[in-house]
């Protein structure tokens, strides 16, 4: 039997996040494997809630039936879309893969990269909006600083919507 794999997927549960989700459970995700999604809320000042016991290290890995559940999230101040819980709840019963989310607060950039040795992740799948050269130089680019200082492959997906 193969060894469990850990594939990442950074999510922000946008259009072009669900397409690399799709894209990761469709030619990534095998039985037995871990899927993972890895999720950054900006950071903020927070009363409550499980956001102050994890905002350093990130939220324990949470699986599939607990991040469905809305009131459950919005403790973590994250919102999954239906459509995303729909493919991962597919691919969860038919490809019988483990489904979690890690969830960390911060620069995204920063605390993707942090998560693949944190966690740790075998690969990463990551979504990327189809920004021109001038605002990916503007904005930054999540994808592009990855792909240049991960430590493990790197797949971008390109969203053309």
């Amino acid at each position: 039997m193969a060894s469990t794999r850990r594939v990442g997927v950074a999510v922000d549960f946008s259009p072009c996040s669900r397409k690399a989700l799709q894209w990761a459970v469709d030619n990534i995700a095998r039985s037995g494997d871990h899927l993972i999604l890895v999720t950054v809320q900006p950071e903020g000042n927070y009363e409550e809630g499980e956001m102050q016991l994890w905002e350093t290290t990130g939220s324990p890995l949470i699986p599939l039936c607990d991040f469905s559940e809305p009131a459950l999230m919005k403790k973590y101040g994250v919102t999954p879309d239906p459509e995303s819980l729909d493919i991962l709840s597919t691919a969860s019963r038919q490809k019988e893969i483990t489904v979690l989310l890690k969830i960390f607060w911060g620069d995204a950039r920063d605390k993707i990269l942090e998560s693949i040795d944190h966690i740790p992740l075998d690969c990463l799948v990551v979504g990327n909006r189809g920004l021109g050269k001038i605002k990916r130089v503007i904005m930054g680019s999540v994808s592009n600083f990855l792909v240049n200082n991960a430590p493990c492959p790197v797949t971008v997906v390109k969203s053309h919507d």
